[in-house]
């Protein structure tokens, strides 16, 4: 048996709130966590429409259905997508970080050039907007990581130049359970090792959104 690959053109999907042109005075490209979709992630980001942003919420190639069907009623099962699994991990990567340039080049085109971009990622998210900062040469003003820090495979060459010339921002909530103490302080001495300047905002919450401390993390860049 030999595994091979072949390079397909597909659809894929996104969300934005606002609208191109030269009224845009910033660009927010914000990508999910694990088991959303890009149409029920953007509603968190209402606010901060305020007719001179730019919102983008890119959808996950892959979806699945989020638990088994229990009744014939499949149409009833929900919905949710994912950046990519450990199962041909290498080519997914490279796939997404295609389509968000894809993204960024269709919806920026209209805005016109030096639009500050903020590159917000939640969760498995925040994995996403590292790799796809470091693997490219689009200039970013400001990356927010958003309940998840660097992924493992973090690219060592390209990366810590790439986000060390952004305001890196990590947010966690007290009440987060996918992060406790020891992992947050243990990410923070890897980001001072790695020599990427950051700062840390914590807000009382779990693994989620606190609307509140994204206004003022907007109005601060704003």
């Amino acid at each position: 048996m030999k595994e091979r690959h072949i390079r397909v053109a597909r659809t894929a999907r996104y969300y934005t709130l606002g609208a191109a042109g030269s009224d845009v005075r910033e660009i927010w490209l914000v990508c999910h966590g694990i088991r959303q979709l890009a149409r029920r992630f953007l509603p968190r980001f209402s606010e901060l429409d305020d007719g001179k942003r730019l919102i983008v919420a890119p959808e996950g190639l892959s979806r699945f259905y989020l638990h088994g069907p229990k009744t014939r009623r499949s149409k009833k099962i929900p919905i949710g997508a994912t950046w990519m699994t450990r199962e041909d991990r290498e080519n997914e990567i490279t796939d997404y970080v295609e389509y968000l340039d894809a993204v960024l080049d269709e919806v920026a085109g209209g805005s016109g050039e030096g639009v500050p971009l903020t590159v917000l990622g939640f969760s498995q998210g925040a994995h996403t907007a590292c790799r796809w900062v470091a693997a490219g040469d689009t200039d970013v003003t400001r990356i927010i990581l958003w309940g998840a820090y660097l992924p493992e495979d973090f690219d060592l060459d390209r990366g810590p130049k790439r986000l060390g010339s952004a305001e890196l921002i990590l947010v966690r909530g007290l009440l987060d359970h996918f992060i406790n103490e020891e992992a947050h302080v243990a990410q923070e001495a890897r980001l001072r090792e790695l020599g990427i300047p950051f700062k840390t905002i914590t807000h009382a919450g779990g693994h989620e959104i606190d609307s509140a401390l994204l206004g003022e993390i907007a109005g601060r860049g704003g």
